[in-house]
């Protein structure tokens, strides 16, 4: 578990892997995270707004159906996350069922 100013990563995986590779996966995440989103506290708010976007409009939201600032949102988000998702897993391929999961700290949604 890796935890920055409101939210923490846990790495979920179905196989053997060691608590020091867990870890360092996890702080790999973050790291591309923070890095994509432009700086740690911005994740979690971009996480709370692509959570409402997933929740209003569903898991593969039409891009039509929404505004430029949720699309623009949206893509920043998933390009986020699959960037963070490679950095994370690039040489632990055995990881394969590997799942991250963003859990929100308590406090004030941006």
């Amino acid at each position: 578990m890796h935890g920055v100013t409101g939210y923490r990563v846990v790495l979920q995986v179905f196989d053997e892997a060691g608590a020091h590779e867990r870890q360092q996966a996890e702080q790999r995440f973050c790291r591309a995270l923070e890095s994509a989103l432009g700086d740690a506290d911005l994740v979690a708010p971009v996480y709370r707004q692509y959570q409402r976007l997933i929740q209003t409009y569903g898991e593969d939201p039409d891009p039509l159906a929404l505004s430029d600032a949720e699309r623009e949102l949206l893509q920043a988000w998933q390009s986020a996350e699959a960037a963070a998702l490679s950095a994370a897993l690039g040489p632990q391929r055995y990881m394969g069922d590997a799942q991250f999961e963003i859990h929100l700290e308590p406090g004030p949604s941006r």
